[in-house]
């Protein structure tokens, strides 16, 4: 293997232009595509090549890496780019996409002779923008020496968390994770809601807990994203918060787990999508306590 690598970047929304430019900053050499095209092409930049299908976008690549909105999406974009793909590439599964859609995605690896790694990341924006991402991974041991250069790219961090990406165990632990995160959101929403409706000054809430154990940096920064209307650009749009909580819910009733937080998570940012809210930053699920389309923070 070469230092450095050719990198196949499939999805350039919000977290794959991040993960694309970062890792074009490392010195490896970045193909990077889009359903839309307008969405890659201020990577050529940063000295991307930006293709017009997914299968010119793998074509010599050692690595390709899907950001995608969903399992189905990813499953659909690598079938497209299936002409093009070289056995025994390496496959950097990104998406969060749901324990049942990991199976799939095994599937069409072992068919096309990839080597696939299950590795979500945690992070948004920011950290994304700043190569500062936490990568879980699962994949075999051996051919990590391919991947790594990739993950310490976007990532600050990488956890393994298994030899085996079908068992979904990265997927597993992103899920748990995620739907820590995504309570707190909803959490920061309903606090700041309910301070509207009783007349109560955020700041007299953020001077009850100062300094004390419920006090929290991510409370306070999606309070202020609120506070001062900045809900764009996002960091994590809530029409994909939804699509996670969605993924939080079902992976709990599929093993016996009643997940009333998650499936209220997954009310809210429905809701908040449906009044026009898809697009911004998820702590726009605040607007969710509210009747009509929007309410004054």
């Amino acid at each position: 293997m070469t230092d450095t690598l050719t990198v196949s970047v499939l999805g350039t929304g919000i977290m794959g232009a991040a993960m694309a430019r970062n890792i074009a900053a490392a010195g490896h050499t970045v193909r990077a595509w889009n359903r839309t095209r307008e969405k890659a092409e201020p990577l050529a930049a940063d000295g991307a090549h930006i293709a017009d299908t997914p299968a010119e976008a793998v074509e010599g690549a050692d690595v390709v890496l899907t950001m995608l909105y969903d399992g189905p999406s990813a499953l659909e974009v690598m079938r497209e780019a299936a002409p093009a793909l070289r056995p025994g590439t390496a496959w950097v599964q990104s998406t969060t996409a749901g324990i049942e859609a990991i199976g799939d995605l095994s599937a069409f690896a072992a068919e096309h002779g990839l080597v696939l790694y299950d590795a979500p990341v945690l992070g948004t924006r920011q950290p994304a923008e700043a190569g500062q991402l936490l990568v879980i991974a699962a994949g075999p041991s051996e051919g990590r020496q391919v991947v790594e250069p990739v993950f310490d790219a976007v990532g600050a961090r990488t956890l393994w968390t298994g030899e085996d990406a079908a068992a979904a165990s990265a997927t597993r632990l992103k899920l748990v994770a995620n739907s820590w995160v995504l309570a707190a959101t909803n959490a920061v929403g309903e606090v700041l809601a309910l301070a509207k409706a009783l007349d109560v000054a955020p700041q007299g809430f953020f001077d009850v807990i100062a300094g004390g154990p419920l006090d929290m940096g991510y409370l306070r920064a999606k309070a202020g994203i609120i506070l001062d209307d900045k809900l764009t650009p996002a960091s994590f749009a809530v029409s994909t918060a939804a699509k996670d909580a969605r993924l939080i819910v079902e992976a709990g009733e599929a093993n016996g787990v009643r997940l009333d937080v998650a499936a209220a998570s997954l009310e809210r940012f429905s809701r908040a999508a449906a009044q026009g809210h898809g697009e911004e930053d998820m702590a726009a699920a605040y607007f969710a306590s509210f009747e009509g389309d929007r309410a004054s923070g």
